[in-house]
């Protein structure tokens, strides 16, 4: 389970302090897909960076399983995958060895011999397993990325625009294995424009606006906002996000 409470995240920019997240919470729960949506400059990366521990908040507290990722890093880390929108891997390893690497940072190199074979077909990798990662396209940069995050059996994963780049048949493989992993207990969330994914996708969506949480909950729940039974996820957001004229 993930829970946020009250987190801020402040940055400094030509001397002027400003706030990328703003007294965002909100929780995650296990078994559930919870899509994280806002406009461009919402926080929506911040706010995910921050809840991976790659980032350290300004204020308030991220709880993976349990663990404060800023008091217990290393116990909070042991069940989280996080997906970025731009993978940063190793360029001068191999497909291969890249995995086993993460593999062997999990102290799961045993279960990687025994069902990387697998894994590596799943993601259409099999082939590229000799390769260089530096030699790989954006979109199998972004399957590396992804196989890299089921290596370790976590059950917390943080999606940062996982579809961007990737054909179609691994657009549709990546929602079977997110959807897979909800199935088994998982707790999901991901951010992304494709709201028509979001809507087909995510049991419930979280929006933010300028760092802020503007509405969580069910679809149904947000029609009933507006009073709009038949509203598509897209009509919605913008009525909730664009500025009065």
């Amino acid at each position: 389970m993930l829970v946020v409470d009250r987190l801020c995240k402040d940055y400094r920019a030509k001397k002027v302090w400003h706030r990328a997240v703003d007294e965002l919470s909100f929780e995650a729960r296990p078994g559930e897909i919870l899509g994280l949506l806002g406009p461009n400059g919402a926080g929506k990366t911040t706010a995910l960076r921050c809840c991976a521990g790659i980032l350290q908040p300004t204020f308030g507290h991220v709880l993976l399983n349990g663990f404060d990722i800023t008091r217990n890093a290393t116990q909070a880390k042991a069940g989280l995958a996080y997906v970025p929108e731009v993978p940063s891997l190793y360029e001068l390893l191999t497909v291969e060895e890249h995995l086993r690497f993460v593999a062997m940072c999990y102290e799961k190199l045993d279960e990687y011999d025994r069902s990387g074979e697998a894994l590596l077909e799943r993601f259409d990798l099999a082939d590229k397993r000799e390769e260089l990662v530096a030699t790989l396209s954006k979109g199998m940069r972004q399957k590396l990325s992804v196989a890299c995050a089921m290596v370790h059996n976590a059950n917390i994963f943080l999606f940062d625009e996982p579809v961007i780049g990737i054909d179609p048949a691994g657009v549709a493989e990546m929602k079977a294995l997110m959807q897979d992993r909800k199935q088994q207990g998982a707790t999901i969330l991901v951010s992304t424009h494709l709201l028509d994914t979001a809507e087909r996708l995510c049991d419930r969506v979280l929006f933010i606006a300028k760092g802020k949480k503007l509405f969580e909950g069910t679809l149904i729940e947000l029609r009933a906002v507006f009073e709009r039974e038949h509203a598509t996820l897209e009509e919605l957001f913008l009525e909730l996000t664009q500025p009065p004229a």
